[in-house]
């Protein structure tokens, strides 16, 4: 399976879309956890860095800078 390259800032879609009807993440966070926030809502969620690649689907813009 390809490893994913994600980055601080960069905005993701996950397998599943938020409730709130958008699919637009945003890394806020990176460590043992990734904190993300949803680009509609502002709702933020953490989740353990395994459970975050499993769930990742695609990279929809990388952080320049």
């Amino acid at each position: 399976m390809e490893q994913k390259e994600f980055n601080l800032h960069d905005v993701v879609e996950m397998k599943k879309p938020h409730p709130c009807g958008t699919n637009r993440w945003r890394i806020i966070r990176m460590g043992m956890d990734i904190r993300m926030k949803c680009e509609g809502c502002g709702h933020s969620v953490l989740l353990p860095r395994r459970e975050f690649t499993r769930k990742l689907k695609k990279i929809l813009e990388k952080h320049e800078g």
